[in-house]
């Protein structure tokens, strides 16, 4: 049997080395952004499993597609609005000289996914889109250590019973390898089982990461789902859960495009109901490695742990969301 797994010194996606994570958030708005960069370009891919996705510059992620490096990665809240985050994050590192070049051109490359949080109590009445501000704040703001709970992309979200929010959480593997993720929480599904204690994920907590209650004791949990968070918004449609996976192991593209689709289990089992029509369900996967891929059966290792980790990360975001004036839906640590 292989050496157990164990987390990372953060126990965030910035255990994989060379990451950084950068959070700008408004209180007002009720919304944020969330942006993942690194020193250098890194190869990256998505795979998308919910019906109402938001995105920008995802099909240049594609396996067949030229482009293999990116230069940032975006999670942001306010739905179409907040796509322009990606615009703020470009900005930002142009002004650094980062970039694809064709030429004399530099073109950073930033893709981006968003969730709706524009029905959350946070004032919407903007007359310039606050969205590539804080991309640019968000990218500014880039370090190995950041904040988590409601804060960045995960400061306005809801889950179905609970206030979501921005979480993470990593693993070290046997043979050393680095896997994390990055998640901002915004289901139409509930993270927590009928009672609101135990967390659907909590057979794969580390430690007490989110409150150490454990699994839920009884059974049966077979019923038509329940949502404060529907019925407080008035409607189905304000919802998803967006994500960032990496590893320190070298991938090709196509392997990360394989990662993200591994991953997206771990959305599966920390959410109830998971990747229905009205949920933008996304996960980006990247590698900061350089020299061979990953092999095959290494890849089932590495897809395992990776999906460990969003469950874990789904929890904590949850787990760690603070409340603020004119919420709508009760945070879990105050229920």
């Amino acid at each position: 049997m292989g050496a157990a797994y164990k987390t990372g010194p953060r126990n965030t996606i910035t255990d994989v080395a060379g990451l950084r994570v950068g959070n700008a958030s408004d209180a007002g708005l009720k919304s944020g952004v969330t942006v993942v960069t690194a020193d250098a370009p890194f190869v990256a891919s998505v795979h998308v499993m919910g019906g109402a996705p938001g995105t920008r510059e995802t099909d240049l992620l594609a396996p067949d597609k030229t482009v293999v490096a990116v230069d940032a990665l975006v999670l942001a809240g306010g739905s179409a609005f907040g796509l322009d985050a990606c615009s703020g994050v470009v900005d930002g590192l142009r002004a650094v000289g980062r970039g694809f070049r064709v030429g004399d051109a530099v073109i950073p490359l930033v893709p981006g996914a968003i969730l709706f949080d524009l029905l959350n109590g946070g004032s919407k009445s903007w007359a310039v889109n606050p969205y590539p501000a804080l991309g640019r704040a968000a990218f500014d703001a880039a370090a190995p250590d950041f904040a988590l709970g409601s804060v960045g992309a995960g400061t306005g979200a809801l889950a179905a019973m609970h206030k979501g929010g921005l979480g993470s959480a990593s693993l070290v593997l046997g043979d050393g390898t680095v896997v994390g993720a990055l998640v901002a929480a915004n289901p139409v599904g509930s993270v927590t089982t009928p009672g609101e204690r135990h967390f659907w994920a909590a057979s794969f907590e580390m430690g007490a990461e989110f409150g150490g209650r454990g699994p839920d004791p009884t059974s049966g949990h077979c019923a038509p789902p329940q949502s404060q968070k529907m019925a407080a918004l008035l409607g189905p449609r304000s919802n998803t859960t967006i994500a960032i996976v990496a590893t320190d192991r070298a991938l090709t593209k196509a392997q990360c495009h394989r990662l993200a689709v591994a991953a997206h289990d771990g959305i599966a089992r920390a959410v109830v109901p998971a990747h229905t029509p009205f949920d933008g369900d996304l996960v980006f996967a990247l590698s900061t490695g350089n020299g061979a891929p990953a092999s095959d059966a290494e890849m089932v290792e590495i897809g395992h742990a990776t999906a460990l980790c969003l469950s874990r990360a789904i929890a904590r975001a949850v787990y760690l969301a603070t409340p603020a004036a004119g919420d709508v839906l009760p945070c879990y640590q105050t229920n």
